[in-house]
């Protein structure tokens, strides 16, 4: 029932709209523009003040859409992501053949413009032909790809207390994502003492030295990269790493930040703990001609929590029958990386994540499948109305 056309002109004009994690603010007026274009009230669109809890320069919080029901039922939620990732800057979209592309060296920003463009399609087709559907509500996050920093702020009460949630992030519309892994993010100050590198380098306790003992060790206990210790499996990562300002100044601070993964919660405490102690470690085996050492601040938070879901909970039973009415075969599944998903499941909202296309992303081989993507314009379309 949707209009294909103009399912991919919605697309073509949001992979074209610029919207970092932080700076969402013209994709969430364009998606405003289209729904109130579609028919809906402004009265039923308004953002939350996520953007004031993060802080952090965020231009807007999340754009929530609350669409009264035309028959008695349960209301229903749907979410998409409005940010993507620095490597989209400067991103244009191009048709070749049945896929999306980058023009240029860039990546394209189906992840999760995708889910944005469906969850559009879904509300001008039922808006625009009076489809029976329950009362639903459209959710479009913001901070997503840099810790699901709308998701953890958004409140059940103001997305109208849904029964069950469809969260679109991905490619296959067949896969259903019904669980994820849990995250850790961490940062370590590392303190020496500064002293003339080429005249007196014994003065001085470097925290580059530090730095690079404590990941040795870590590397070598293997609690870096891919970590499994028994039956037990995660991940870990340091990202940035900054320090030093001269060539001949033993360097007395370095901050590195990292992340730490696991399905298992208590075992992804043990990897960010095994960071701490190496780092402890590793500060107090650097001294200089005077005894002093090294020392470390080093501080974590839980990014997200890991879910799994019930197989025959009703969200995945309802999602799985949808997909069959469209000819296809569910397949269930669970992630490695975080999703929308991991918070609106803590917050009580059953949440399953579909995928509508998307694939390479993060890359400069990112593409949108333009068949899939339909398909996941159907199924949320099937997903979201009276049975």
């Amino acid at each position: 029932m949707i209009r294909k056309s103009r399912a991919l002109g919605q697309l073509m004009a949001l992979l074209k709209t610029p919207g970092p994690s932080g700076g969402e603010s013209a994709v969430a007026r364009l998606v405003k523009e289209q729904l109130v274009g579609f028919g809906c009230r402004k009265a039923w669109i308004r953002h939350d003040k996520a953007h004031e809890k993060i802080g952090e320069g965020y231009e807007v919080g999340n754009l929530i859409a609350r669409l009264p029901g035309t028959v008695k039922a349960p209301r229903l939620l749907f979410s998409a992501h409005m940010d993507t990732v620095p490597l989209c800057r400067g991103a244009v979209p191009v048709r070749r053949g049945n896929r999306i592309v980058p023009r240029g060296k860039t990546a394209l920003g189906g992840d999760n413009r995708t889910a944005v463009g469906c969850l559009l399609t879904m509300a001008e087709t039922i808006l625009s032909k009076r489809i029976p559907h329950p009362p639903l509500t459209l959710l479009f996050t913001v901070g997503e790809e840099v810790g699901l920093k709308g998701a953890r702020q958004v409140k059940p009460a103001e997305l109208g207390k849904p029964v069950m949630g469809f969260n679109y992030d991905g490619g296959d519309p067949a896969s259903v994502t019904i669980g994820a892994t849990g995250a850790d993010r961490w940062s370590v100050e590392i303190r020496g003492v500064s002293s003339h590198a080429g005249v007196h380098p014994e003065d001085g306790v470097s925290a580059t030295l530090i730095a690079s003992r404590a990941i040795t060790a870590i590397a070598a206990k293997g609690f870096f990269g891919a970590v499994k210790k028994g039956r037990k499996t995660g991940t870990s990562n340091i990202g940035p790493v900054q320090g030093g300002e001269a060539t001949n100044q033993v360097t007395d601070l370095m901050v590195l930040r990292g992340e730490c993964r696991s399905h298992d919660p208590a075992f992804l405490d043990r990897i960010t703990e095994a960071y701490l102690a190496e780092f402890e470690k590793a500060a107090a085996s650097v001294r200089n001609t005077a005894g002093e050492c090294g020392s470390v601040k080093f501080t974590s938070s839980r990014d997200y929590h890991s879910f799994e879901m019930e197989r025959d909970a009703r969200v995945v039973l309802r999602t799985e029958e949808k997909i069959r009415d469209l000819g296809l075969t569910p397949l269930l599944k669970i992630a490695n990386g975080g999703l929308d998903a991991n918070w609106l499941n803590r917050k009580g909202i059953p949440t399953v994540t579909l995928g509508a296309g998307q694939h390479n992303a993060h890359t400069l081989k990112e593409y949108v499948d333009i068949e899939e993507y339909l398909g996941g314009c159907d199924l949320a379309l099937s997903l979201a109305t009276a049975d």
